[in-house]
């Protein structure tokens, strides 16, 4: 999980302790070396800024690594981040999770990866609909919306580990 270090202590960490922290925002190891390696940041949008714009330069690999680290939208997630994150399909009916199962397994068939949406706050129905309407996209469509969705997430991760939740 995403521990609050807060901004003035993250800054000060050594460099393997600060990557280490946002290897909880993002697996993706040249963003999290390239975020670390920008310290110190003056403010939370700073950090914001920089992980958004390194985001925005990563490779296809890097962009893959990112995405092993996220479960399937409905599968059991292993980390506090994604329990938390994917709150709203815990209480969802079994023919719901059913559905996002079929749904995910043929996004992965288009796509050839996991779909990946920011989740938070959302219910299932919700992220299912997503999830239908996402399928509709072409390739190149659908890897911009990805990867907007993945700067999200970063951004609420770093939110909690900078200490700046809004």
């Amino acid at each position: 999980m995403t521990e609050e270090i807060g901004l003035a202590a993250w800054n000060e960490l050594p460099e393997p302790e600060a990557e280490q922290a946002l290897r909880e925002c993002c697996a993706s190891e040249r963003w999290v070396e390239q975020v670390a390696a920008q310290r110190p940041y003056a403010t939370p949008e700073q950090v914001y800024a920089a992980a958004k714009r390194i985001l925005a330069g990563l490779d296809e690999g890097d962009i893959e690594q990112a995405l092993a680290a996220h479960p399937r939208i409905g599968d059991r997630p292993t980390g506090a981040d994604s329990s938390r994150e994917q709150a709203g399909v815990v209480t969802a009916s079994v023919d719901i999770k059913a559905e996002l199962a079929a749904a995910n397994r043929a996004y992965e068939e288009r796509f050839g990866h996991v779909y990946l949406v920011c989740a938070t706050g959302k219910d299932a129905d919700e992220l299912l609909a997503i999830l239908r309407s996402r399928l509709t996209n072409d390739p190149e469509t659908e890897r911009r919306v990805m990867r907007a969705e993945l700067a999200k997430i970063n951004r609420i991760r770093l939110g909690r580990l900078v200490g700046d939740d809004a």
